[in-house]
């Protein structure tokens, strides 16, 4: 028996009339014309009209710019709060709001022009040596930061989290000035074997957490974190040991490395800028084929993104796991060796490392975790430090102010949603800027 509320052409209903069917395919023809109509190509937009409209996208690249910007901004808040005579001129900001403007004006440019001409550029330079010292110095901070950040960035395409880069880059700094001054080797034979030292020890340092990762499922982060404190206490017990400490010395150093063991410098004597800015160069190209083009990059990308698909389709996770933190570890250690080959100490010191692993982690983040990257946050953090000296010697400005530019710059960049808000960016594509750090940004 037939259903009285069957609606004609349904194929488990009563079979529609004629009259009804030519009704319904007149009307699928109509609409699809119509959407032939409307979903039709136009005419293809210009290459300037595609810039225009992403300029203002919430794109990577747009997103670090204004983050740049938003940090300087509360960065010249800070100074003029923390400068008492700019301040007083707020007092009166209603009588002669024009002074309080001045001053203001004056001490955020004079400081940021000295930041400008301590990393990049001084325009008066007098001198060939004086012109380049800015670049100097921004190179001798970056490079052993590129290492230390390809730590963290590797590691974390891994899908692990690699804090311990300060306590790998400290056993490289042992390790590469034990052999740059307890080893009787040719000058460039001496070299040689001091980066590698370097690079052992922070491998040594990384094999540990990452095999205990791998076999027994222990947190990376929480190893790490003890292994930092380990290697620190170990360098201080060190120094003070016969042989390793300075006879002339009463306090707590070590001999110095050997000119020979020393990495040469790029400008000559009179500039600090040294070589190991080309082997952080020489790095970032190599971690950035062993990601993109090797067999060993994809499957440390796959584990990073999913370990049981990785491990269902036959990699072997745990090798993958001891490979990441083995590679990230010597990376660091080439890292801390550059501290004591290079031109920023000769010598071991408790403080010879300074915070180059943890300052790592914030280039990894600001370069979201791609080796170039990586490199161009290094630079950056590079020129705020080589800027920051300056800073703090002609304007009167606290160094620890160029610290909170960092914090703050990497704090706008790991927050999109917060910079597209604050100056309403187009939420074309937003969504690449929530993908996972473990998945590469």
């Amino acid at each position: 028996m037939s259903d009285p509320n069957a609606q004609p052409g349904s194929p488990d209903k009563e079979p529609a009339s004629e009259d009804q069917a030519a009704r319904t395919a007149v009307g699928n023809t109509e609409r699809a014309e119509a959407a032939t109509t409307t979903g039709g190509p136009g005419p293809r937009p210009t290459l300037g009209r595609l810039f225009l409209e992403n300029l203002w996208a919430a794109n990577t690249f747009t997103v670090t710019l204004l983050s740049l910007v938003l940090a300087m901004v509360v960065g010249a808040v800070l100074m003029i709060i923390s400068d008492p005579e700019v301040l007083a001129t707020y007092s009166y900001i209603t009588a002669r709001p024009s002074d309080a403007i001045n001053a203001s004006w004056t001490l955020v440019s004079e400081a940021y022009a000295n930041l400008f001409k301590g990393s990049v550029f001084d325009p008066a330079a007098s001198s060939f040596n004086a012109a380049l010292s800015p670049i100097s110095e921004t190179l001798t901070y970056t490079a052993p930061l590129v290492f230390t950040g390809l730590s963290v960035a590797l590691a974390f395409r891994g899908g692990l989290f690699n804090i311990g880069a300060q306590g790998q880059a400290t056993m490289g700094v042992i390790l590469a000035a034990l052999a740059g001054f307890l080893l009787p080797l040719p000058p460039g034979l001496h070299l040689l074997v001091a980066v590698l030292a370097g690079a052992l020890g922070g491998a040594i340092w990384g094999f540990i957490p990452g095999i205990l990762k791998a076999r027994t499922g222990a947190h990376e982060v929480i190893n790490t974190i003890m292994l930092n404190y380990i290697a620190v206490y170990f360098l201080t017990w060190l120094i003070v040991q016969n042989g390793v400490q300075d006879p002339n010395r009463t306090d707590a150093i070590s001999r110095p490395v050997d000119a020979s063991a020393q990495l040469p410098r790029l400008f000559g004597d009179g500039l600090r800028a040294h070589a190991g800015i080309i082997l952080a160069v020489l790095a970032t190209w190599a971690v950035a084929w062993l990601l993109n083009r090797s067999t060993l990059g994809f499957e440390l990308r796959a584990v990073g993104a999913n370990p049981d698909a990785a491990r269902t389709a036959g990699i072997s996770v745990t090798r993958t796991y001891v490979l990441i933190m083995v590679f990230a570890g010597a990376l660091a250690g080439l890292g801390g060796s550059q501290m004591v080959l290079g031109t920023t100490a000769a010598a071991l010191t408790p403080l010879v490392v300074a915070q180059i692993g943890f300052d790592g982690i914030l280039v990894a983040l600001l370069g979201r975790v791609k080796p170039w990257g990586v490199a161009l946050a290094a630079l950056l953090f590079g020129a705020l430090q080589a800027g920051g000296n300056r800073m703090q010697s002609y304007s009167g400005i606290s160094l620890e102010l160029v610290t909170v530019l960092q914090a703050l710059i990497v704090i706008f960049i790991a927050a999109p949603a917060l910079v597209k808000a604050i100056f309403q960016l187009r939420a074309a594509r937003a969504a690449r800027l929530q993908t996972s750090l473990a998945k590469g940004w």
